[in-house]
């Protein structure tokens, strides 16, 4: 027998796995000239986002005319980079009435903060933020296969697409009831986020948010 000592048996660390990095959109830098106030009135400064989640997917550069002239399209993943202005006029596009009519739906949107600051005496677009965090739904339902047998199941909804739904109800919920009264749709949309941004239940955005929760809920 010799007098060495026996050899300690050594572990060599497993190699470290990462998963694939996720990029989230971030804003401009401010320029370094005045900001352009939205639609030359309503100012960028100042504007809170409550919800930590919906963040990085409002987009609110400042921008005089939210209008991409079709950059973004055909490309995936890029309403992130959109702003969230033009994305209301483009949900007002599917309307029937505005199809295809670009000018139209921003000049709607643009009549519709006019009667928002004059009624409410606060920033338009701080009550189209708060009007999307309280109407983009947590929970949503989808069907799962078991065999031949259907079963709802709870989701949490991804941030993105809360975002998305907010704005598609918000336009749908304006669009409808212009349909059903008198009043100019500019006059509706103005009253729907307004409605939104209280979190009242009488807004169409923020019944369906609480429909969809309640149905998702019961499928946990």
């Amino acid at each position: 027998m010799s007098g060495a000592p026996p050899a300690v048996p050594t572990t060599v660390p497993a190699e470290e796995t990462t998963g694939p990095t996720v990029v989230r959109p971030t804003p401009p830098p401010p320029p370094p000239f005045p900001l352009p106030p939205l639609f030359g009135k309503y100012s960028f400064e100042g504007i809170e986002v409550h919800d930590p989640g919906l963040q990085p997917y409002l987009y609110l550069h400042p921008i005089y005319a939210p209008h991409s002239e079709g950059k973004l399209s055909g490309k995936p993943f890029m309403k992130t980079h959109m702003h969230l202005v033009e994305r209301l006029a483009n949900h007002l596009m599917k309307g029937g009435k505005f199809t295809g009519k670009k000018s139209k739906a921003l000049t709607t949107v643009r009549l519709a903060f006019d009667e928002l600051a004059a009624r409410e005496k606060q920033n338009p677009l701080q009550l189209l933020v708060n009007a999307v965090e309280n109407a983009a739904p947590r929970e949503e339902v989808t069907r799962l296969q078991f065999g031949g047998i259907s079963v709802p199941r709870a989701v949490d909804a991804a941030p993105s697409r809360r975002v998305a739904v907010a704005i598609r109800h918000l336009a749908l919920g304006a669009i409808q009831a212009s349909r059903k009264s008198t009043k100019p749709i500019q006059s509706c949309l103005a009253t729907e986020i307004a409605l939104a941004a209280k979190g009242d239940l009488s807004s169409f955005a923020v019944g369906r948010k609480e429909e969809v929760e309640r149905v998702a809920q019961s499928a946990r």
